[in-house]
């Protein structure tokens, strides 16, 4: 029993050391972010990175999930003869959850893990240290472009993502299960409101500011050698992705809780 509470104790201080850490890492990232100087130069770069190579894998993730979800709506749907609401289904839950929330999940795996195997090498190869010697803020140079990029970009992966995903279930309504192509998009557009895509666009905002403060978060605070970059890559991914599950939760709750 005494091991347990030991052990038990350990982890509660350990979580609340890297808790703080975090909250201060945060805390540095608002205070130089209204400061010179802005390095324009990494941010467009972090754009391209983030936002532009991203597209194929959000896309591809987008398509087959709205092919998915509209098959296996209609499955349910059809059990009780109401196979017309296949389209509201579509368009409501990419616009609302899976548009988000698979987009966040995907970039958290492709860039979060990047960024923290990027600036936790940068540490280990005491990159970090040389930039203070040349009196460059590292919190300047690599966390705000970094963060920035993640906040402008995810949103518009998220867009895309919902068009494209919208699409997918249009093409399985359309030629697998048969609906009419009017008919389909008219349900569509008349059950989309702006409330459900701005709620979408509201979490990746917020998605990409977790992913990439996370990641930058993981990269100065990793381990000495290649263990420690590596024990830091998946504990950003794995962190990030939790915390994009739980903040969906209270965001939603927050915009259809009552």
């Amino acid at each position: 029993m005494t091991i347990i509470l030991k052990n038990l104790g350990k982890f509660t201080i350990l979580s609340l050391k890297n808790i703080g850490r975090f909250v201060i890492f945060g805390a540095k990232f608002f205070f130089w972010l209204p400061r010179k100087p802005f390095f324009l130069k990494q941010f467009f770069k972090q754009i391209f990175e983030i936002g532009y190579l991203s597209l194929p894998v959000v896309g591809l993730t987008a398509f087959f999930s709205g092919m998915v979800l509209a098959i296996q709506s209609y499955t349910g749907f059809a059990r009780l003869g109401a196979e017309d609401a296949v389209a509201t289904v579509v368009v409501l839950s990419v616009t609302r959850e899976l548009g988000p929330v698979l987009a966040g999940l995907m970039v958290a795996g492709r860039v979060g893990a990047s960024i923290t195997a990027e600036i936790g090498t940068m540490k280990v190869s005491e990159q970090i240290d040389a930039l203070y010697v040349m009196s460059t803020r590292p919190i300047q140079y690599l966390v705000i472009p970094r963060v920035l990029a993640g906040l402008i970009c995810l949103p518009f992966l998220v867009l895309i993502g919902d068009i494209i995903g919208i699409m997918g279930g249009w093409i399985i309504g359309v030629y697998q299960l048969g609906f009419n192509s009017m008919v389909y998009m008219d349900r569509t557009i008349e059950y989309l409101e702006i409330i459900d895509i701005f709620q979408g666009l509201v979490k990746a905002t917020i998605f990409g500011f977790i992913i990439t403060l996370m990641g930058c978060y993981q990269g100065f605070h990793c381990g000495q050698g290649a263990k420690g970059v590596g024990r830091a890559t998946t504990n950003s991914v794995v962190t990030s992705s939790i915390l994009i599950l739980i903040s969906n939760y209270f965001i939603t709750t927050t915009f259809f809780g009552n």
